[in-house]
């Protein structure tokens, strides 16, 4: 007998989801309460269904809140889901896919189309063919229905759909036919899911596409008139797939490809236009196609600086002029903001570097740039990407990739756009020239000595529009401000374009003050020690600041401040500018509750400013890492309460990650000095770290082994008793094939300081067990650069601190040690894997001999050897000239002349 659901039980659910549209927080609490305890009844998600399909009578919203509650169900419990239960809902759904309701329709595709990603398609056979029998229904909402499935189900599960099923068909054989065949539906959006739904395996490369890829290409463009605006953007993103992964197919037709993609970017309709320009972006990141793009510059660059001026709907979104600085921010103007991790690296101090595990850190040519024009500041829908963001990124790319070629092009249109009396125009001028800034710097050299003074200028127009963009651009040309070639360049051009952007940063516009303030943050970071002489102008503009801003633009102050830290180093650390500074961030810190979304800008704020203060910093110690201690703990303990309670929310971790870096950066300030703050309160401190070492979430690891490492340094007699626990939960997280790579990065990090400071024989039970961890990484070409030389470096502590076991396998990694650290700079750690290196060719001569020429190029890369490394270079170098006997010469006669010299003049060998 079929399941039915029992009526009151039935009542309460459908009571319960028409309540989940109360505006009142108190009853949503209840709600989602209830909601979990519902999850527990085996038979829920079947009342879940019953409501989306059966009760028709209900209202369309209820119906669909049920469909979500039913995805989120199956993905989240689909394992442990009975099958009997999972066939119901297979049944019933395929039974429902042409319901009338829009909304409940796309609910029920989602609901399908999860089940199939989870389930996999092999497990539902009768799935794909009943989909492609609904296409030929005369109904439209079944036929509506089945589209939306299938796009669903081809996004999530493209490469399974590639791949053959047990009888040996490929379903792709059969439905991409299909769906080509939809490219000329009467119906406007069944010729868009059509054209979308194949685009998909376009862009994924899928093998079953290929073969036909020219009848798609035909039937794409026989739409590229089409007069449906959705279906002209799906035509777009069709023709930018293929230039991304079928660009042959292209280039035979490419003069008229382009001038029809010149065209569709001049579209009325913006949307359409930002499709098309999307091409051109895409164009210029193909490096083996862009130079095809050259003949059409003349043509492409105008189309792009026209689609940079802002369009009457950006205007209404956006023209506010009016002084708003008091009117104060709500909680939507203020964006989520997560924290970045630290990680160890020898390119930038050791510093913070980033990145989601397994990716690198952002090498800043980024589309973000273009948020510039804060359009943020507006509602979600006007955050997004836009025509006006795309050409400036496009000709951004441009210029980088045909260099100062392009300004042939730009600079007519652009002086037309700069003298226009309509302030649109102008503004859209400014953006262009702060676009070609990176990639034309080298041309604009000769206009920027006049350019530069007008655009410090603009810093006042009447228009706040044109003010905020004229900050972005002119910092755009910061580092020519700093390091031109014309005369007292500092003078003339640096110091009045600081003085500006200070002065804007008080304007009574929000949206330019955060430009201004964004644009100050370029520039001293770019200036870095140039800025020491204005400290104390930019302290004063800074503290005026903090009074004037609202609570979103404080962020951007906060990093503002932060990077002035960065930038003036120890030179901050002056009695008083830390008066002018501390109190003031003290009383911002002290006034902050935990759920603030300034907690992670203040937490980032006040490390960098510790760093740069280093012992001055001690006064506010104290209370700073008290702090960061409390949350770290409050957190890990809700945390773990969360695990075993689905009715408390787990909190952010987030928070534990920039509690655990700001107490990174106080040990890092105070040195040996730290060791009485981390040992108050019974070591709390160090339990908690210990924590956090086993914490389920890879980024709480990562900081937590970035602590580690500092703590090793300055408070190893603090981590001695506990030693052989730190090292149990550190070995195994150095993972050779670094699934985690940030993790793997800074554990192997702290194993190299825990060994300087251990000592020989407390070090000696962990060194193979990290060597056998270590040597595949270091000798994996894969491996990410920075994972290698933390890699080398430890392995070359290991050296030093224990020669006797590491020296044994000289000859497996010393090549590949040699080659990873040429790239390192000079620096304390790098001297100290080099002493570890040299102790092991003294217990291990034999061991360097396959490596020798590459060992003599890492010994004389180095700039400015101490004096105790410069010892023990020429130490080593005579000893295995002695050694080598008569075969020396031999030896250095395989260097090339001038190296030969240098090892001769600098190690007296």
């Amino acid at each position: 007998m079929e399941w039915q659901p029992e009526p009151e039980s039935l009542r309460q659910l459908i009571q319960l989801l028409n309540s989940t549209q109360s505006p009142d927080n108190e009853v949503q609490q209840q709600n989602n309460q209830r909601l979990e305890e519902l999850r527990k009844v085996p038979d829920f998600i079947n009342y879940l269904l019953f409501v989306l399909v059966a009760m028709k009578e209900e209202s369309a919203t209820a119906r669909a809140v049920a469909g979500l509650l039913l995805k989120n169900s199956v993905r989240q419990d689909f394992g442990s889901i009975p099958p009997h239960v999972l066939e119901y809902v297979k049944r019933k759904s395929i039974d429902a896919i042409g319901d009338p309701d829009t909304l409940v329709r796309h609910t029920l595709g989602t609901v399908i189309a999860t089940s199939v990603a989870l389930g996999k398609i092999r497990n539902w056979p009768e799935i794909l063919p009943r989909l492609m029998q609904l296409l030929d229904s005369s109904e439209y909402p079944v036929v509506e229905g089945a589209w939306d499935i299938l796009h669903k189900i081809c996004d999530e599960c493209g490469l399974e759909l590639d791949e053959p099923l047990e009888d040996g068909t490929r379903p792709l054989n059969v439905m991409i036919p299909k769906f080509l065949s939809f490219f000329s539906s009467e119906l406007p959006l069944l010729r868009e899911y059509a054209i979308a739904t194949t685009t998909i395996f376009v862009t994924k490369r899928s093998e079953c596409m290929q073969p036909m890829i020219d009848t798609f290409v035909v039937e794409l463009f026989k739409r590229a008139n089409d007069e449906n605006p959705e279906v002209l953007k799906a035509v777009c993103r069709a023709v930018v797939a293929l230039l991304e992964t079928r660009p042959e197919k292209l280039m035979p037709e490419l003069e008229n490809v382009v001038n029809y993609m010149i065209y569709t970017t001049q579209h009325t309709d913006p949307d359409i236009a930002m499709e098309a320009c999307e091409f051109w972006l895409a164009f210029c990141e193909q490096e083996e196609l862009v130079e095809s793009l050259r003949p059409f510059l003349s043509r492409v660059i105008p189309t792009l600086m026209r689609g940079m001026v802002y369009t009457e709907r950006d205007l209404l979104m956006l023209d506010n002029g009016d002084d708003d600085a008091v009117v104060p921010d709500s909680d939507q103007d203020i964006k989520p903001r997560h924290h970045r991790a630290r990680t160890h690296d020898h390119h930038e101090g050791g510093g913070a570097a980033s990145g989601e595990d397994g990716e690198g850190a952002d090498d800043g040519d980024s589309d973000d740039d273009y948020e510039y024009d804060s359009e943020d500041d507006e509602d979600d829908i006007y955050s997004e990407w836009n025509l006006r963001k795309c050409s400036a990124a496009s000709l951004d790319v441009m210029s980088t990739a045909f260099g100062d070629q392009v300004l042939e092009f730009v600079l007519p249109a652009l002086r037309e756009e700069l003298a226009n009396d309509d302030w649109c125009i102008k503004e859209a001028g400014i953006l262009a020239l702060g676009a070609i800034a990176e990639g034309c710097m080298t041309g604009m050299e000769p206009h920027l000595a006049n350019l530069l003074p007008y655009l410090i200028q603009w810093f006042k127009h009447e228009k706040a529009l044109v003010r905020s963009i004229a900050c972005w651009s002119a910092s755009r040309y910061g580092k020519w401000a700093l390091f031109g070639s014309e005369p007292n360049t500092l003078k003339v051009y640096f110091e009045p374009l600081l003085a500006g952007l200070l002065e804007t940063m008080m304007d009574n516009n929000k949206r330019v003050q955060e430009a201004a303030c964004s644009a100050f943050a370029t520039i001293e970071e770019l200036a870095g020690p140039y800025m020491v002489p204005y400290i104390q102008p930019v302290l004063e503009t800074l503290i005026r600041a903090f009074d004037l801003y609202q609570r979103k633009n404080l962020i951007i102050l906060y990093d503002a401040v932060g990077t002035l830290a960065e930038a003036v180093g120890s030179e901050l650390n002056h009695p008083s500018f830390v008066q002018m500074l501390m109190p003031n961030m003290m009383k911002r810190w002290e006034n902050l509750h935990t759920e603030d979304p300034h907690m992670f800008p203040v937490f980032e704020c006040l490390s960098a400013i510790a760093l740069s203060l280093g012992p001055g910093f001690a006064p506010y110690a104290q209370p700073v890492f008290e702090r960061c201690v409390q949350i770290v703990g409050e957190t890990l303990q809700v945390c773990q309460q969360a695990a075993h309670d689905p009715s408390i929310e787990a909190p952010d971790r987030d928070l534990v990650i920039v509690a655990l870096d700001l107490i990174s950066s106080i040990v890092q300030a105070l040195g040996d000095d730290s060791q009485h703050l981390i040992a108050e309160h019974n070591g709390i401190a160090l339990q908690l770290v210990g924590m956090c070492m086993i914490d389920p979430v890879t980024d709480v690891r990562q900081s937590a082994f970035a602590l580690l490492g500092d703590l090793a340094m300055h408070c190893f007699g603090l981590l001695q008793p506990q030693l052989e626990g730190i090292m149990q939960q550190l070995v195994p997280q150095i993972d050779r094939n670094y699934a985690h790579i940030h993790v793997c990065n800074n554990a192997a990090w702290s194993a190299g300081e825990i060994a300087l400071k251990a000592g020989n024989e407390l070090m000696q039970p962990y060194v193979n067990p990290l060597l056998e961890r270590l040597i595949p990484l270091l000798n994996n070409e894969n491996t990410p650069v920075t994972l290698s030389e933390n890699a080398a470096i430890t392995i070359g502590r290991l050296g030093l601190i224990c020669p006797a076991i590491v020296a044994p396998n000289l000859e497996i990694f010393a090549q590949r040690w040699c080659l990873v650290l040429l790239s390192v700079k000079d620096n304390e750690e790098k001297s100290s894997a080099f002493r570890g290196m040299m102790t092991m060719i003294g217990t291990n001569p034999q061991g360097i001999s396959k490596a020798f020429l590459y060992f003599c190029q890492a010994a004389l890369n180095w700039q400015t050897p101490d004096p105790m490394l410069m010892d023990m270079f020429i130490q080593t170098f005579a000893g295995l000239k002695q050694l080598a006997g008569n075969e020396w010469e031999a030896s250095m006669g395989m260097l090339d002349p001038q190296s030969r010299q240098m090892i001769k003049d600098r190690f007296n060998a």
